[in-house]
């Protein structure tokens, strides 16, 4: 029976890395929520921009789990609006704006949150299959 308690154990190891993952995509995305507003310091210069994460498969002895590859800007264009009056506004008077749309990032902190949520009830349901195991060899 050992061969179960390691399937248990392969699948746990691979869902925490997966678990791991969205943990850091939910603050990246959070990230993105709390600089939705945020201007350049400068005049005419750059807001903050938008930030996405990466994965890849990540190797393990129990299978292939998913590890955060690496955080790359995105690279659509900011969106501008005429204030002539601001400080961040360039001689024209348009002040760039973050190319966050905070909707999108409600819609992939919930897409984060449900996939952490499924990773965490395989982690669960492995523990309980492991659990029933032992409890039928004990009689």
């Amino acid at each position: 029976m050992p061969e179960i308690k390691s399937n248990a154990a392969s699948a746990q190891a691979i869902a925490s890395t997966a678990l791991r993952a969205q943990q850091a995509r939910m603050r990246i995305i959070a990230e993105n929520i709390a600089n939705a507003n945020s201007t350049s310091r400068t005049a005419g210069g750059d807001p903050y921009r938008r930030q996405a994460a990466v994965f890849r498969p990540d190797k393990m002895e129990a299978g292939t789990g998913v590890k955060l590859a690496r955080v790359e800007p995105d690279r659509t264009a900011f969106k501008t609006e005429y204030s002539p009056g601001h400080p961040s506004a360039d001689a024209k008077g348009y002040v760039k704006l973050p190319n966050v749309d905070t909707l999108i990032e409600a819609m992939d902190m919930r897409n984060a949150q449900r996939a952490y949520e499924a990773n965490l009830n395989v982690i669960e349901t492995s523990r309980a299959m492991e659990s029933r195991t032992l409890d039928l060899l004990k009689r």
